[in-house]
C-alpha cells in the first residue's frame, strides 16, 4: 500500500526553501536535548554539539535572504510549508509531553 501524497509544497525562494530547512533541522535538535522527551544524555550531547551548526545554517539563511532585499517573511506560505513538511509534529517535541492525568 503506497502512502497518501502529500500535498504540494508552496513556491519559495531558495533562501526561503533553506530558512525552512535549517529551521526544522533546528527543531529537531531542541526537540532531542528537550530534557522532558531526551531518552539519554549521549543523544542529547550529540544534538546539543550539532545544535551550533545548524542554528549558524538558520542564521545565514535569513542573513541572504535580508541581503538580498527579502525583507518580509510571508507568513500563510511558511506556515503551509512547515504543514507539509510535518513541522507541527516536530514542533511538538519541543514542549512539554501532557502531565499525568491529562
Amino acid at each position: 500500500m503506497l502512502p497518501p501524497e502529500l500535498p504540494p509544497l508552496p513556491a519559495l525562494t531558495r533562501a526561503e526553501g533553506e530558512f525552512v530547512d535549517s529551521y526544522l533541522r533546528v527543531v529537531d535538535l531542541v526537540g532531542r536535548i528537550n530534557p522532558s522527551r531526551a531518552e539519554d544524555t549521549y543523544g542529547a550531547l550529540r544534538a546539543a554539539q550539532a545544535l551550533v551548526t545548524r542554528a549558524a545554517e538558520l542564521r545565514d539563511a535569513l542573513t541572504l535572504m535580508h541581503a538580498r532585499g527579502e525583507t518580509e517573511l510571508h507568513t500563510p506560505v511558511l506556515d503551509r510549508t512547515l504543514r507539509v513538511l510535518d513541522g507541527e509534529r516536530r514542533a511538538g517535541r519541543v514542549t512539554m509531553p501532557p502531565g499525568p492525568g491529562t
